[in-house]
């Protein structure tokens, strides 16, 4: 999608440095991915004790421990 935005310049810049990204498109798209990224862990944070999943953590880890 082709989008013309009037972006301070200072802005883009440093993002530009920061994550050592050459091009300003795709600066914005990593931002937006970020800003997704971030929105969707927040989301899934909300449930936390929100079900009770009855797992054994101890056993969960040891799932792939072999017997001798």
């Amino acid at each position: 999608m082709k989008t013309s935005l009037n972006l301070p310049d200072e802005l883009v810049k440093e993002a530009m440095e920061l994550t050592e990204v050459k091009t300003k498109t795709k600066v914005i798209v990593l931002a937006l991915q970020e800003l997704i990224k971030k929105n969707k862990v927040a989301d899934l944070k909300s449930y936390k004790g929100a079900f009770n999943l009855d797992i054994d953590v101890d056993t969960l880890r040891n799932r792939n421990a072999r017997s001798d």
